[in-house]
């Protein structure tokens, strides 16, 4: 269903693919940015991007489950740091991979920004996700 893509002739990137190819006929969701605000919203980690990373992870799972897919089916993802603070942006990656969103390996692009949506917001991440058909539908 996902087949990841390493391109020979391009430098080998540490633990993402250059590009995820989905199969026709599968469902795909694409999710808006997943943020660092709690259920309650209020800013998860304030001044802390590794904290809130963590949130966004756990945000993220949440809007996958509720479209019926999972990290394993990310396709694709942009994570945005408020940084440019190579050591920042790094910190902020090891809590991608730490989450599983790298198991894939998944294709990604992290960035550094000026800032983002909500007052004290560190980082955002975005992504596209595969959503696999139930069980139960399977033969």
């Amino acid at each position: 269903m996902i087949r990841r893509v390493t391109v020979p002739g391009l430098f080998p990137p540490p633990t993402y693919s250059h590009a995820s190819v989905v199969e026709a006929g599968s469902r795909l969701a694409f999710l808006a940015g997943s943020v660092p605000i709690d259920g309650g919203g209020k800013l998860v980690g304030e001044g802390d991007p590794v904290r809130q990373a963590e949130q966004v992870i756990a945000n993220l799972e949440e809007q996958l489950r509720a479209v019926g897919s999972d990290l394993a089916h990310v396709v694709s993802t942009d994570v945005y740091v408020v940084s440019s603070e190579t050591s920042v942006l790094s910190a902020v990656w090891d809590v991608v991979e730490a989450s599983g969103l790298s198991s894939g390996p998944h294709s990604s692009t992290l960035i550094g920004v000026a800032c983002l949506g909500y007052t004290g917001q560190l980082v955002e991440i975005t992504a596209t996700a595969v959503v696999p058909e139930p069980e139960e539908a399977r033969p």
